[in-house]
């Protein structure tokens, strides 16, 4: 049963696990607000993906990239939301001594994030595309897809919220923090590039 599967798990890895938005933030947060503070920014990011993908795979995805007006508000709207958060972790200092970012992004911040992003309905709509043989019909399909990058999306960001943990342990100092923020700021901002490029 696993064979079979191998490849789509193998594709949500990969699409999960490599430097993006949802990677950024949960650095982020593990540097600024640990592991368990962090924990609802990267359920709702993974359920965001989940259900973003298992949409996909229902069809709704085609409809979301066929109109030109929805694509634009949704690029906007994320990518001004993203520039919002862009500042606030750019601006924080070491946890406990600025409030600039007091409170980690909620549940809803993180589903909202994979809502308003069109590269990742592309990439629901590819793999989708790709996975079709594996399932028996769109409704298993979107069942499949959305389960498989759900669970790829809660490991990967756990590892990127641990690792931003680790970065925390290593700054010594107020300037340290600072220069962290400000670079994972940029990252993040940066990030927006890609969903301007998508079609």
């Amino acid at each position: 049963m696993l064979q079979p599967i191998l490849p789509l798990i193998l594709f949500a890895f990969v699409a999960t696990a490599t430097p993006g938005i949802a990677t950024t933030l949960s650095t982020a947060s593990g540097a600024q607000f640990g592991f368990r503070r962090s924990v609802p920014l990267m359920i709702g990011s993974a359920a965001g993906l989940a259900t973003v993908t298992a949409a996909a795979a229902a069809g709704l995805a085609g409809l979301l990239l066929a109109v030109p007006s929805l694509q634009l508000a949704m690029k906007v709207i994320g990518s001004l939301y993203l520039l919002w958060l862009a500042v606030k972790i750019g601006r924080a200092g070491p946890p406990n001594l600025d409030v600039a970012m007091a409170k980690p992004n909620s549940f809803l911040g993180g589903a909202g994030i994979q809502w308003m992003n069109p590269k990742g309905w592309a990439m629901g709509l590819g793999a989708a595309a790709s996975f079709a043989a594996l399932a028996d019909g769109p409704g298993q399909l979107a069942l499949l897809l959305g389960s498989t990058f759900g669970l790829t999306a809660a490991i990967s960001l756990s590892f990127w919220c641990m690792a931003g943990m680790v970065l925390a342990r290593l700054l010594k100092t107020e300037w340290q923090w600072r220069a962290l923020n400000i670079v994972l700021a940029l990252v993040l901002a940066a990030s927006i590039i890609p969903m301007w490029r998508s079609a």
